[in-house]
């Protein structure tokens, strides 16, 4: 039977396929009951024969379904037709953060910072709540970030990723599952996932956001492990000089081979990004009123490419690129005196005048007291 012809249920019909993967085919499908369109992504059968494994597969995805947050993927109904098991989710319009970074690629550059920290932001504000519910990703990588064209992301694939972790355990301590360029060093060797091996990952994703690519890069996933678990980073500013000293502080921190050195969760980390950016944003200020707009927007390494957009240089033959000068039609400039009068040093007339008068008035009455003292003396 044609894709396109099956009905789950008697409720899913599959419109088409929209991707596919080593555990699962994702299809876009009508909702006939609701009348909405979903996105299912069904099992392959290779892994639907281990019964201990289909268990799991239920109860996280039971689990993932309560999550309710702007920035996961919403999770409407966990289903079996036959041999078939599928989880039904919200369809979303957009793209995966890992075409976005393809794209980057072919252009030639890497993601501005600014849009880099936004969309991270959200990663973490997603995988952060699910931390509070003690609900650990276990397989954090842009395939799994979807972002709509407004730039709303969505993380995916809570429920098949920690199902599949906990069998690869069950089963084989030696073997590791999960994507080798993104997992964490205890997940390389084969130890149980952490909150901390989620930020671990986010750190990998924001490092590839902004240099456009991996800080490893092996020809097996043996090789990758070994190299997640000993090797150092490469410094990001060496890769993408553009990058702040400061953030390039909270990358090397993310990506600490023990858990215990990073951020604990994916919620703290979101923290220290939002404080981060918030910081840049106030301690750069605009140079000219039509650039604030665009300036006061970017942070302070993406400021000055701006500033200097809006104001081209001028080049001589001679001399090489002159200065940039401000344009012609700025507001005259104002100089303000190196110290003004205030109100506490400025001089009060009004208070010296009066004591004036009370001084006059004073020496005034001491003809009055002579008097006053002849005739009580004599």
């Amino acid at each position: 039977m044609p894709e396109n012809e099956l009905i789950l249920n008697g409720r899913y019909q599959l419109i088409e396929r929209v991707g596919s993967g080593g555990m699962a085919q994702v299809y876009k499908a009508q909702d006939k009951a609701l009348g909405r369109i979903v996105a299912i992504k069904m099992l392959h059968e290779s892994m639907t024969s281990d019964e201990g494994f289909l268990q799991r597969f239920q109860r996280e995805a039971h689990a993932a379904a309560n999550l309710t947050h702007p920035n996961i993927v919403t999770v409407h109904d966990i289903g079996q037709d036959g041999n078939r098991y599928y989880i039904v989710m919200e369809y979303v319009e957009g793209r995966t953060l890992k075409q976005m970074i393809r794209q980057y690629n072919g252009n030639g550059r890497a993601m501005p910072i600014s849009r880099a920290l936004d969309l991270v932001i959200q990663i973490c504000a997603g995988i952060g709540y699910a931390h509070r519910a003690e609900i650990v990703h276990c397989d954090v990588k842009p395939h799994n970030v979807l972002v709509t064209r407004d730039d709303r992301v969505k993380v995916a694939d809570f429920g098949i990723a920690r199902a599949i972790s906990e069998a690869t355990m069950n089963q084989q301590a030696s073997q590791v599952w999960g994507t080798p360029q993104y997992f964490a060093p205890e997940q390389a060797a084969g130890e149980p996932a952490t909150p901390a091996s989620d930020v671990y990952a986010i750190g990998i994703i924001l490092f590839e956001l902004l240099t456009g690519q991996l800080p490893f890069a092996a020809d097996t996933p043996t090789a990758m492990a070994l190299k997640h678990m000993q090797e150092p980073p490469p410094p990001i500013s060496e890769i993408n000089p553009a990058v702040p000293q400061q953030l390039e502080k909270i990358i090397q921190k993310v990506l600490s081979k023990e858990p215990s050195g990073r951020y604990r969760t994916a919620g703290q980390l979101g923290r220290i990004l939002s404080a981060y950016r918030q910081r840049s944003l106030a301690e750069t200020g605009p140079i000219y009123p039509s650039q604030v707009t665009q300036a006061s927007a970017q942070p302070v390494s993406e400021q000055k490419t701006a500033v200097y957009r809006h104001i081209p240089a001028k080049e001589s033959p001679q001399n090489g690129p002159k200065r940039e000068t401000p344009p012609a039609n700025l507001p005259p400039t104002i100089h303000i005196p190196a110290q003004q009068p205030t109100a506490e040093t400025a001089t009060d007339w009004t208070a010296v005048s009066l004591g004036i008068v009370a001084f006059i008035s004073l020496i005034g009455l001491i003809p009055l007291w002579y008097m006053v003292y002849r005739a009580w003396a004599g």
